[in-house]
Formats: structure tokens, C-alpha cells, sequence
């Protein structure tokens, strides 16, 4: 927004100005911001100043909601309800209003029109690392579903601090309908003050009074742990997540639970950071006591795992089988080719949008228990049968085993 007033070029010089454009004009060529008459060292105003420059400035700026409406021949009030509550202009007007529009360039505020009518149609995603795989489907999913709806997304990278995750919701609340909170690393009192200030669904978590949408995290380590206890690996690791990590806490208590139920020893190394990285840390931590059967906490885990541990004499799957979760685009694409738990990311983010624009628009917020999406396995080369289940099966056929 620009005010008119006496500054910079416009303003009227002073007779210390006057004098220190003399001495300029004197010593130096003359600049843009003034030109200095030889004779009698007054400041001469410069184009840059002129009448006809100001005027020239203001034409190149954008058109308003009152330039629309001298074109149109209409009131102010009339372009303005055309474009906010186009149901209330007769249709002719209203087709010559954004005609006239359209040839001027004119583009209607709505930040502006946010101001008055309490609507932005935004809403909020919060995801803890934009980097990472898992939420690009999330993502793809939430503005999807949001953009069939009429909203805009504003995406907020945590970074894995719920610090940071907190002082930008702050920012960002002023300005949104709505928030969807992926994966928060924040307390579960943290999350239900802000709940308190806009509506919100948690995804990938499940928080008390809060609508949720999560992956069944206790179905997909269990069929982890089913299908390594098929092959005959026990005793079992888990490379777990972020200690601040919901899904990290809902994947060890499922694979207790398992453990119990299969007869299948499992152990748990951990807290990892969920990333490559992470996974090294764990293969260095693993190989200290190594056992054939790995479950990690995500893929991008695995795949770290798997770059270390190749790298030090194990071979995948005949030493260790490894197990992902998540089945994130480069599961398919690393050597082996991943076994994972597969999660429909993008229905979880649309689903998390439809809650979330019911409220919105009025709903009452369902605070029960949290809306469970399926997942499922998929087997790939990155398991195979434990040592000593193929040195049985080898014995029995009279075939050779390969030496690691």
C-alpha cells in the first residue's frame, strides 16, 4: 500500500539541503535523486520527482476495486459484492464488471477480504521434515482434497522440533481456518490449547479430545513380525523412531503385544532420528549383538540400515532380513527391493481434510477414538529365511550353502 505525502523526491528542499546539492554539483555529476543549477545552487527537482512521473508511476500500479468500477460504470460497493457474493449482482452486470476486470488486470485480495469477513480459505499442514518421502503423498493428498474444496494449504516445516512446530502455528493461526497437524512432536496439552483457537485434526496421532487419523500402526508390525516368524528369524530387532514419536511408541507397544502372541523375541534399539542417518545409527548399534530379523521404524531407517551393513560384510537376506514401514517411493528401489509395510498416505491426508472442513463448516469435533486406516505388507527381496532355516533346508536337499 502506497501513501502520498511529502517524501523523498516530492519533498521540498531546505536550505541545509540546498547548499549540500551545491557542493555536489560542484565536485561530482549530478544523480538521479537531484539536479543542481550552477547559477544560483538551488535543487532542482528530477525526473524522477516530476509531475508527469508521478503520474506515470501511478498508472503502472495495479488497478483498484474503484478503477473496475469508473470502467464499468458501476459503484465500488457493486464490484465488490461481484466478486465476494456474486450471487447478489445481477449476472449481465456482474459479466461486465469481470470483463472490464480481466482488461485491467484488476485481482481481487482475498488477505484483504479476510479482514472483514473472518474467511481466508487456508489451512495449515504441519509436518515435522518436508524431506522426507513419507509426507510427499500426505501432502499430495491434503491439498488434493482441499483444493476440490475451494482451500488453499499453507505448508509449515517443523523440522523436528516442537519448538519451532509450536511458534509457527503461533504465526500462522491469525491467518487460517484450519489446521492439519502431521506427525506433531508437540504435547498432547500443547496440541489441545491450540485445538482450542482453531479446528484441527491430528494425523498420525492419536490425541485425547482431538480428532485423529492414523495408520493401524498395531496391525502392520505384527504382520512384520508374523512374516520374519514364518521364515524363522527370532530373536527380532526394532530400530524404533524419534523418542517423541507417537507412531514410534503405538509400532513398540504393537510389537510387544506380537511378540507375546507369536512366541517371537523381540528387542528394541532406539531412540533413532527417522532418517538415513538414523538407520547407520542403528546398523552400528545392531552389529554390537546382531540377530537375522529387523523391523525398522520407517523405511528411510531400513534403507540406512541396509547401506551400512552391506558395507561390512552382512549380506541382505541371507545374514539379516529387513523390514520398512510406510513403502515410500524408493522402497522399490534400492538393492534388495524393500519388504515393507505399505500405508495409504494419501487417504489419510484427504481424510484428514474432509474432518477438518466439516468442522469448518459447523460440525461438532469428534473427539472419540480415532479413525483407523488400514495397511498391509509387501514382500520384496529384503527377507528371506534365517540362516539356519535354509542350512535345514540345504542339508535336506544335499545343496550348497554360500559363504558369507
Amino acid at each position: 500500500m502506497s501513501v502520498d505525502g511529502p517524501s523523498g523526491a516530492d519533498a521540498p528542499p531546505t536550505p541545509e539541503d540546498s547548499g549540500r546539492h551545491a557542493a555536489v554539483g560542484e565536485s561530482a555529476a549530478v544523480g538521479e535523486s537531484a539536479a543542481v543549477g550552477e547559477s544560483d545552487g538551488v535543487a532542482v527537482p528530477s525526473a524522477a520527482g516530476h509531475p508527469t512521473e508521478r503520474k506515470a508511476r501511478r498508472q503502472r500500479s495495479a488497478p483498484t476495486i474503484y478503477d473496475v468500477a469508473q470502467a464499468a460504470g458501476v459503484a465500488p460497493s457493486t464490484v465488490s459484492r461481484t466478486f465476494s457474493r456474486p450471487g447478489r449482482v445481477n449476472s449481465e452486470t456482474a459479466d461486465r464488471i469481470r470483463k472490464v476486470a480481466a482488461e485491467l488486470g484488476y485481482r481481487t485480495n482475498p488477505m484483504a477480504r479476510a479482514l472483514s469477513t473472518t474467511h481466508t480459505n487456508l489451512l495449515a499442514l504441519v509436518v515435522p521434515d518436508i524431506t522426507n518421502p513419507v509426507y510427499f503423498e500426505i501432502i499430495n493428498g491434503v491439498q488434493d482434497e482441499a483444493g476440490e474444496a475451494g482451500y488453499t494449504v499453507l505448508l509449515v516445516d517443523s523440522r523436528e522440533s516442537d519448538r519451532r512446530e509450536r511458534e509457527s502455528l503461533d504465526r500462522a493461526l491469525p491467518i487460517v481456518e484450519g489446521i492439519v497437524l502431521g506427525t506433531s512432536r508437540m504435547s498432547d496439552a500443547s496440541i489441545r490449547m491450540i485445538a482450542k483457537q482453531k479446528p484441527m485434526v491430528a494425523l498420525n496421532r492419536a490425541v485425547r479430545e482431538i480428532p485423529s487419523v492414523v495408520p493401524d500402526n498395531a496391525r502392520g508390525v505384527r504382520r512384520a513380525l508374523e512374516h520374519l516368524g514364518e521364515l524363522g528369524h527370532d530373536p527380532v530387532t526394532y530400530l524404533a523412531g524419534p523418542e517423541a514419536s507417537w507412531a514410534d511408541g503405538m509400532r513398540w507397544r504393537g510389537l510387544r503385544e506380537a511378540s507375546l502372541e507369536l512366541a517371537v523375541h523381540v528387542r528394541r534399539l532406539g531412540p533413532l532420528a527417522p532418517t538415513v542417518a538414523g538407520g547407520v545409527a542403528g546398523a552400528k548399534a545392531w552389529i554390537q549383538a546382531p540377530t537375522t530379523g529387523v523391523i525398522a521404524y520407517n523405511d528411510l531407517v531400513a534403507i540406512g540400515f541396509i547401506r551400512y551393513v552391506t558395507t561390512h560384510g552382512y549380506r541382505v537376506p541371507e545374514d539379516v532380513s529387513v523390514v520398512g514401514y510406510d513403502n515410500i517411493f524408493a522402497a522399490d528401489l534400492v538393492t534388495p527391493p524393500l519388504t515393507t509395510v505399505a500405508t495409504p498416505r494419501r487417504a489419510l491426508g484427504a481424510a484428514a481434510v474432509r474432518n477438518l472442513i466439516a468442522q469448518i463448516k459447523g460440525a461438532h469435533p469428534r473427539g472419540g477414538p480415532p479413525v483407523v486406516v488400514p495397511v498391509k505388507l509387501v514382500e520384496r527381496q529384503s527377507t528371506g529365511p534365517a540362516p539356519h532355516q535354509r542350512a535345514v533346508t540345504a542339508n535336506q536337499t544335499g545343496s550348497v550353502l554360500p559363504r558369507r
